[in-house]
């Protein structure tokens, strides 16, 4: 059964048919042809026999004529699995006998070990016939500290604070990520987010909170969407949630910022079900000095 982290990395390309291509001309160095467009393809290849062969992405770059000038297979690897080395060729050649030009294979893996070993050739025994993998792991994974560029790009954004958001350029990753975030409809933006943080240290975690409630915005208008959907359609189960959401955010702006709240105070805040009034504390929370300013 694929994982969260599986299935949450391919939503990073879906979203994008050009990352793949993106990825691999910049962090792995190959030269690609011109292209104009990127589409989705099948990525069921077994276009003939009884063995099913199913691969994770596949993409045809397409040139101003229309033509397919390039075929890649994308798969994300969690774990090292020795069966890959028969089914990657299949891809290959499958897609590449579909689209009628060259194809190329790139494995996207976080785990180093698992890099080391999807990068090996693979000996399909006619002489001078190897397959080497093209590999996007921890040693070149996109490093995104620029907010412009995230927001040109919010699955690199989301590759980069899952490679690097732990490390030494942890605050610059994880500002361009939120920055990414904001380019993003609620839906996805809530979904990188627990991407992200799902492989983060405890300490970047905790850091990207601290910067979120700077970015009162990004959670906020996840928090304001549930709110809505729980009115319209009556799920007071995701009404109570969003507004939950705004509480916490105004509690954790008032705690980074070193604000004492007494247990009326916080339960106060907590129980409140106007979302007009939690956004207002959550604005004044940034600015105020003392919690009794809060609620003048």
């Amino acid at each position: 059964m694929p994982s969260y982290l599986h299935e949450g990395v391919l939503e990073l390309f879906r979203a994008d048919p050009s990352l793949a291509a993106t990825l691999i001309a910049r962090e792995c160095g190959v030269p690609l042809p011109d292209f104009s467009g990127a589409k989705a393809e099948a990525c069921d290849f077994t276009d003939m026999g009884p063995k099913e062969y199913r691969g994770d992405l596949a993409f045809g770059m397409r040139d101003d004529s229309g033509g397919y000038v390039l075929g890649i297979c994308v798969e994300v690897q969690l774990a090292i699995k020795r069966d890959r080395a028969w089914s990657w060729p299949v891809y290959l050649a499958t897609l590449r006998s579909r689209l009628r030009c060259p194809v190329l294979l790139l494995v996207v893996t976080p785990n180093r070990q698992v890099a080391e070993w999807a990068g090996a050739p693979i000996e399909l025994g006619h002489p001078g016939l190897t397959l080497r993998p093209l590999v996007l792991g921890p040693n070149n994974m996109p490093l995104v500290t620029d907010p412009i560029e995230a927001q040109w790009s919010p699955e690199r954004a989301v590759l980069s604070a899952m490679a690097y958001g732990s490390g030494p350029h942890m605050d610059e990753v994880l500002q361009s990520f939120l920055a990414g975030l904001m380019k993003t409809d609620d839906e996805r933006a809530g979904m990188y987010h627990d991407l992200v943080d799902d492989v983060l240290s405890e300490a970047a975690s905790r850091r990207l909170e601290e910067l979120m409630t700077m970015t009162y915005e990004y959670r906020g208008r996840i928090a304001r969407k549930y709110v809505a959907q729980g009115r319209e359609e009556g799920w007071q189960e995701a009404r109570e949630e969003g507004l939950a959401e705004v509480a916490r955010v105004v509690l954790t702006v008032l705690d980074a910022r070193g604000v004492t709240l007494s247990e009326a105070q916080r339960s106060r805040i907590e129980d409140c079900r106007d979302l007009g009034q939690l956004e207002d504390w959550a604005r004044r929370a940034a600015t105020i000095t003392t919690a009794d300013e809060l609620f003048d």
